[in-house]
């Protein structure tokens, strides 16, 4: 009778740890792996070979042989470096700014749809979160040429505006920064959406009445109840959209002109253009740090305030 709980100890069921290892073990294989390989790449010397998966222990000498170029000529000075070189970092700024624009955008287009979807009646609520999904149900590339069709000097926006006389000729649309981010805001709008409504709708909205009894005015309400309490949903959503926008590829090289390169076209074009895989390696591990390091302090952060309330 003393040897069951030794048994059932020896042979755990699946449970608590099984349950929370299958996301480590998914971080662990499709992250953290590929990241290290993307990290030996960056440190390769290619010379004139054409494959990048060079060793970096030299037997012969007995030391690694790391070329810190890759990394030294993403961060060369201005005055020291040409104009080529300066790209890498005017290119990681101008991804981040248009990301920071792009989710600010999904935040203001997409809270107002996300409390609306909330406040609705329960049985309206399936069909119209169905028409946020909607989009995911067409091919993305379809999704942003569709844009190229309607932002075109001859596309369906120039021909309205012209049929109706409010412009002569074509307005220069495509190829712009508004074209950009209205494309890349379309195209995320739904990764806002989502987590914002998940989190409205469990608001409690009895508050927001009491709140009315009081005498307070509908905005004060919704500033100082409704968006404190949709925190959750408002980061989560920021994060799902920041993050993808960073490193975006196909959005800038259909709808942005030659002076909205960000880091994927950066990349893309170190890799496959130039064959550089070594630094376009390195350029892709310092846009991971630049996301994955803010990042963590904050939740980091977020963590030991919630420690010390608790």
């Amino acid at each position: 009778m003393a040897s069951a709980p030794h048994t059932a100890s020896a042979f755990p069921m699946p449970g608590k740890r099984f349950v929370i290892g299958v996301p480590y073990v998914w971080l662990t294989v499709f992250f953290f792996l590929p990241f290290l390989i993307l990290l030996y790449i960056s440190f390769v010397d290619m010379g004139n070979d054409i494959h990048p998966f060079k060793p970096l222990w030299d037997s012969q000498a007995g030391i690694l042989k790391l070329k810190y170029e890759n990394y030294w000529t993403i961060f060369k000075a201005e005055w020291d470096a040409p104009l080529f070189q300066t790209l890498y970092i005017e290119a990681y700024f101008r991804s981040v700014a248009y990301a920071f624009v792009t989710a600010l955008l999904c935040l203001l287009v997409g809270y107002p749809f996300a409390y609306f979807i909330a406040r609705s009646s329960p049985s309206v609520r399936p069909a119209l979160l169905m028409m946020v999904m909607l989009p995911f149900w067409t091919s993305f590339l379809l999704r942003v040429y569709a844009w190229k069709g309607i932002l075109g000097d001859s596309g369906v926006l120039n021909q309205v505006m012209m049929a109706l006389g409010l412009t002569a000729e074509p307005i220069q649309m495509l190829y712009t920064n508004v074209s950009m981010l209205v494309g890349m805001t379309y195209v995320y709008l739904p990764f806002m959406v989502l987590p914002l409504y998940a989190n409205l709708v469990k608001m409690d909205f009895r508050l927001l009445e009491a709140a009315y009894d009081l005498g307070t005015t509908p905005f004060k309400a919704f500033w100082l109840i409704t968006v404190p309490l949709s925190k959750a949903g408002i980061i989560a959503g920021f994060m799902l959209v920041f993050i993808p926008s960073v490193g975006e590829f196909v959005i800038p090289s259909l709808l942005g002109g030659p002076e909205n390169i960000m880091i994927g076209r950066v990349v893309w074009d170190e890799m496959f253009t130039a064959n550089n895989w070594p630094r376009a390696s390195a350029l892709a591990v310092v846009m991971i740090a630049l996301i994955v390091v803010p990042l963590a302090l904050y939740y980091h952060y977020t963590a030991e305030q919630e420690a010390r309330r608790g």
